[in-house]
Parts: C-alpha cells; sequence; structure tokens
C-alpha cells in the first residue's frame, strides 16, 4: 500500500497555481471540443466550454439547445438590470455578484431571487398539497415577467412559468432552463423549446444548479 501511494503521490504536480490548473484544464478542454468550436459561433462555444468545465463531461454539449439568441438577449437584460429569478438557493449563491457588475455597475444582491424558502410559499404549498417550487414562482411573477430566470433544480417551476407565459403573458426576457431529475424533467424543457423565449437548455434528464450559473456566467464572458 505505502508503495501505491508514493508513486500515486509522486504523479501530482506539487507546484501548479490555481490559475495554472485553471488554464491547463481550459487548454484540455478546448482540445477535446474542437469539433464543437467548429460547428458553434465564438459565444455559444464559450457556453459549451463552460459547461464541460462544470462537469468533466464533453457529452453534455450535445444535448446543448440554444434558441433565439439568448446570449444576445441576456447581455441586453443584464445592461437594463433586469431582475434575476432562480428555483434554488444553490443558484443565488453561485451567481456572481461581480460578474453581473460587469456588466451593470448597478447590480445588487437584491436584484436576485429565490422565493422557495419565503414564509408564504412554504405555507401555502403545504395548504395546496404542491411543490413550493411552484407556488414560489407563481409568487414571483412580477420579477419573472421582463427578468432573466435560471432553473437548475425544479422541473415544475419550469413548467410553471410556461403556464404563467400561456395564461398571463408572463414573459422572461432569457430561461436557463436545466431542471435535473426523473419527473416532469423531459416534459418542462420541451415546454420551454415549444415557445419562442430565448433559452438555454439541457434536453433529456441532465442538469443542476451548477450548470446554471455557468451557463450565465458564459454569457457575461460575451460581453
Amino acid at each position: 500500500m505505502t508503495k501505491k501511494l508514493n508513486d500515486l503521490l509522486a504523479d501530482i504536480e506539487w507546484q501548479m497555481s490555481g490559475v495554472e490548473i485553471e488554464n491547463e484544464s481550459f487548454s484540455r478542454i478546448e482540445d477535446g471540443l474542437k469539433d464543437f468550436h467548429k460547428k458553434v459561433d465564438p459565444a455559444i462555444y464559450r457556453i459549451g466550454r463552460r459547461l464541460v468545465h462544470t462537469t468533466a463531461d464533453f457529452t453534455i454539449v450535445d444535448n446543448l439547445c440554444v434558441y433565439y439568441d439568448p446570449v444576445a438577449a441576456g447581455l441586453n437584460a443584464l445592461r437594463d438590470k433586469a431582475s434575476i429569478y432562480c428555483d434554488s438557493s444553490m443558484i443565488r449563491s453561485g451567481i456572481s455578484l461581480a460578474r453581473l457588475k460587469s456588466v451593470n455597475s448597478a447590480y445588487t444582491p437584491e436584484d436576485i431571487h429565490c422565493l422557495v424558502a419565503d414564509p408564504q410559499v412554504v405555507k401555502e404549498a403545504g395548504e395546496r398539497g404542491q411543490a413550493r417550487s411552484l407556488v414560489a414562482v407563481e409568487k414571483a411573477k412580477n420579477i419573472i415577467d421582463g427578468g432573466i430566470v435560471l432553473i437548475g433544480n425544479a422541473p415544475l417551476a419550469l413548467a410553471g412559468i410556461i403556464r404563467l407565459l400561456v395564461e398571463e403573458n408572463v414573459r422572461p426576457r432569457l430561461i436557463i432552463g436545466m431542471p435535473v431529475g426523473f419527473v416532469h424533467v423531459i416534459e418542462s424543457k420541451e415546454l420551454v423549446m415549444a415557445t419562442e423565449i430565448p433559452q438555454v437548455v439541457i434536453k433529456g434528464r441532465r442538469g443542476g444548479s451548477s450548470l446554471a450559473v455557468a451557463t450565465l456566467h458564459a454569457i457575461i464572458e460575451s460581453f
């Protein structure tokens, strides 16, 4: 066991800085994404590259769906300091305020909203026997209308936003739709893709909060 551990330890490049590790990571990612790079414009490539960096999985770009010029739509919304709605506290915490400020210096933490833990939402969801994520988007419709939406956890939140679009013409300026799971996940993404809202979606059951955040950060990189 000791020899094996020593051999493994000898393979580690201990003198690499954090910046050097990141640069080497992106160099390897870019080598693996050469074909993808040839097929898409630079803004979409940045999204794919960030998603691969987040997942360490090159195949994720095969399920990346980008419609109605979401990069331009997202940057325009950010320039206008559009409100940002998230379906999880993890997304809210993960969004870089410094990156938002690079597009519009007036952004504050109060411009990033997540209502799933709101006491009224918790109470009403219990009374109705429905998911908090669904009740939260109903409560947040004035934030969502004209805002940027990041969904990485709750497919019912994503589906609920499209229901608000159909029933009340609540229209986000950008949807990053990446819920993960097994129930209503595929269906919720298909609902988004049936609209003409600028969108970035990962088809299938894959997704997650970190991917939604990475997508927004990649869009900001195009600023």
